[in-house]
């Protein structure tokens, strides 16, 4: 292998990047992976999914302390913030998990390019790095991993200090008294989670009549009113045309999406949290020939563009935008690529909300189903009566199987409740063997625990739930 020839080149070295380059090593197949940060792992591990979460583990353990340990018999009476703190353990959480992909970049000898990726041909990447400098490498394929951008909304300008993204909104110096947040989906509610825990009054504005678009009906109703119950305050049908700045607050102009008279909602801090869009720019597709459909990049079965030997991934092909669906993507483009058959599963890919109580919610909602005209059975089974739930006192919620009617095969699963996130994962792997809520429910699980949750779930799909 001469220094500027390889058998595959990663653009993008986000989740789906870095692992479709780590599994192509391991097949034998010489690896670069190109990416313009200076840390790997993308937005995920730098800006998303990782600092997020401990955020919002942190600010969970503070809420607790505050508000739920005396409920237990545990006296707490000086319990304090210290925000500083709070982001520097996030800030240690990014570093090690960022190490640990640069651990296995080299243990896997995959050679790295600091610079922006294009692709001036099929079988060339040119890497342009900041100073300007471009070198031009051979690569037999090339796979496009660039993930995606925070999506504008018009009227209201990003500054990352008074209106935020989610980056900004995972760095604010002090916690503000207000804030507003403008969509009700995972990002919206996560992060408007973690600064309602820690004092301020978040408001969260959305388009559509319901939040978290796209989860089944009956869990959103129930998350609107445990947020409710969390003191967060909901304007939905609503929809924002404008924002003005002053020096300590945002105005925002708030009108009903079926018309009427529009309101001001004022604000310390606002988060724009309006979706994803995915990020092509700088790639030389028109060059290529590929013309995105609605931003996406087309691909066939086999993740491949229209150009032979050019491959795309995650986010930039649309579909969920989640870092778990880009990596298992990785893996299938990477053995694909190899000679092998890589398959992925779509209606297997669990969503996951890192609210508390979590929201979880895995292949075909009701409203699908019923749109689809699919008879079906339901099965579901309250927190209230798990008794590892009374124990923790996290009560909040209900696990959700949707089970075909006539060969009992599960379709759906949706769970709102204590780490729901985690039980899912069970059902994940009963779907992915095309199992049945029978299966569930003849399985053993040990008691006291959360997953019965599940197990009865399962039971009452077949109408002999025992707990309830």
């Amino acid at each position: 292998m001469a220094d500027n020839n390889f058998d595959v080149v990663v653009i993008g070295a986000g989740p789906g990047g870095y692992v479709a380059a780590i599994r192509a090593a391991q097949l034998g197949l010489s690896a670069a992976i190109v990416e313009k940060r200076e840390t790997l792992g993308g937005t995920c591990l730098n800006v998303g999914c990782i600092p997020s979460k401990a955020l919002l583990h942190t600010s969970h353990m503070y809420h607790a302390a505050h508000d739920g340990f005396a409920a237990m018999g545990i006296k707490a009476s000086k319990v304090g913030l210290d925000l500083k703190a709070m982001m520097a353990y996030k800030d240690g959480v990014v570093g090690d998990t960022v190490k640990g992909v640069d651990y296995l970049m080299k243990k896997n000898k995959i050679t790295r390019l600091l610079g922006t990726g294009s692709i001036p041909a099929a079988g060339r990447v040119t890497v342009t790095g900041a100073d300007g400098k471009a070198e031009t490498i051979q690569a037999g394929n090339i796979i496009i991993a660039t993930g995606s951008g925070v999506t504008p909304l018009p009227g209201v300008d990003i500054d990352e200090k008074q209106i935020v993204s989610s980056t900004g909104a995972l760095e604010l110096p002090k916690v503000p008294k207000t804030m507003a947040v403008i969509g009700a989906g995972v990002i919206g509610l996560e992060l408007g989670s973690v600064w309602s825990r820690l004092g301020a009054e978040v408001t969260v504005i959305e388009f559509l009549d319901h939040v978290l678009p796209g989860m089944d009906a009956e869990i959103s109703k129930h998350m609107q009113r445990t947020l409710k119950k969390q003191k967060i305050g909901l304007k939905l049908s609503s929809k924002v045309t404008g924002a003005r700045k002053s020096k300590t607050s945002v105005t925002l102009d708030v009108e009903p999406v079926a018309g009427g008279e529009a309101a001001q909602v004022k604000a310390d801090v606002v988060l724009v949290a309006v979706g994803r869009r995915p990020y092509t720019d700088g790639l030389g597709l028109e060059g290529l020939g590929i013309e995105p459909d609605k931003g996406f990049i087309p691909v066939d079965a086999h993740f491949q563009t229209k150009v032979p030997g050019v491959y795309a991934i995650g986010d930039v092909i649309g579909g969920a935008m989640l870092a778990h669906k880009a990596e298992d993507e990785g893996v299938a483009v990477a053995e694909i690529i190899a000679g092998q058959s890589g398959h992925i599963d779509y209606d297997a890919i669990p969503g996951i909300v890192y609210t508390w109580p979590e929201v979880a919610g895995l292949g075909k909602t009701e409203e699908q189903l019923k749109e689809a005209g699919i008879e079906y059975n339901v099965g579901k089974f309250p927190f209230t009566a798990n008794a590892r739930a009374r124990a923790m006192g996290d009560t909040d919620g209900f696990v959700k199987i949707l089970a075909d009617k006539e060969t009992d095969r599960v379709l759906g699963v949706h769970i709102l409740g204590p780490a729901a996130g985690d039980l899912i994962q069970e059902c994940v792997a009963v779907m992915e063997f095309g199992g049945s809520a029978e299966d569930i429910a003849r399985t053993c699980h040990g008691h006291p625990g959360l997953p019965e949750a599940v197990k009865e779930a399962a039971l009452d799909a077949g109408g002999r739930a025992l707990h309830i």
